[in-house]
């Protein structure tokens, strides 16, 4: 049987083209009741932009909390900040996951809780699965898992500290195609409730794919997810990747 990871890495464009990719620049919509059970119904607009560096947790997002505003994560150290569009910074946080102490489901966050949470989610999931190669990140393959009428292979993977993500531990499940299909994981700051989110209409851009809709469903222990109800969605309309390949030259 085909190493799981080996050929997810090379369905979603194979690790020499990830090699090259220095930044991403994502163009989306975040929607679901979610964000207004946190307290915050509208804290993105209509369309997000995410801007990132795919070798370290370093995260733009604009607007944030405003038509003039953005924030900025980052880690080494950790830290989340909101500027206005001219550079001031009107909010901060050091060590915000710290922030998230005793919190349960129920608990209301405040727009810089809101930012960290959007900041590491994203970067993660617009890395992955080249992420699966980086530094301490340990993955191996599970059982199969049946579900729709197909059996999809799992991934356990096993995040080191040094990366913010929902939870050390988590599953990413991929159909006979090496497309991600699913993950599991819950979540470290929101009182640990476990999840699954599905993945939907994977395309490429400039020769990596990317899954372009997310919903993020409850879970149960045995696995089951209720898709009855969706509490957050991630639509992506575009995403450009900045490289460090020079173009070839047109001079005779």
């Amino acid at each position: 049987m085909e190493d799981l990871l080996a050929g997810v890495l090379e369905a979603y464009g194979g690790v020499d083209r990830w090699a090259h990719v220095q930044t991403i620049t994502a163009r989306l919509s975040i929607g679901g009741p979610f964000w207004g059970r946190k307290g915050w119904p509208e804290i993105f607009g209509d369309q997000t932009t995410l801007e990132l560096d795919a070798r370290r947790q370093h995260i733009v997002v604009t607007p944030f909390n405003g038509a003039d505003r953005r924030s900025t994560f980052d880690v080494n150290p950790e830290r989340i900040v909101v500027h206005t569009n001219n550079g001031v910074a009107v909010e901060r946080r050091d060590d915000p996951r710290a922030s998230f102490a005793g919190y349960e489901v129920t608990t209301p966050w405040d727009a810089l809780q809101v930012g960290y949470f959007i900041s590491y989610a994203c970067w993660n999931y617009l890395t992955a699965p080249f992420l699966f190669t980086y530094p301490d990140v340990e993955t191996r393959e599970l059982e199969p898992w049946q579900e729709d009428g197909e059996t999809w292979r799992r991934l356990h993977v096993t995040f080191p500290r040094s990366i913010a993500t929902h939870s050390t531990e988590q599953v990413f499940y991929y159909g006979a195609d090496f497309m991600q299909r699913r993950m599991d994981y819950s979540v470290e700051v929101n009182g640990d409730v476990l999840v699954a989110q599905y993945q939907y209409e994977p395309k490429t851009f400039q020769g990596l794919v990317f899954p372009t809709q997310r919903r993020v469903h409850r879970r149960t222990a045995d696995g089951t997810a209720d898709q009855s109800q969706t509490s957050i969605t991630l639509d992506i309309t575009d995403i450009e990747l900045g490289s460090d390949e020079q173009p070839s030259s047109t001079e005779p």
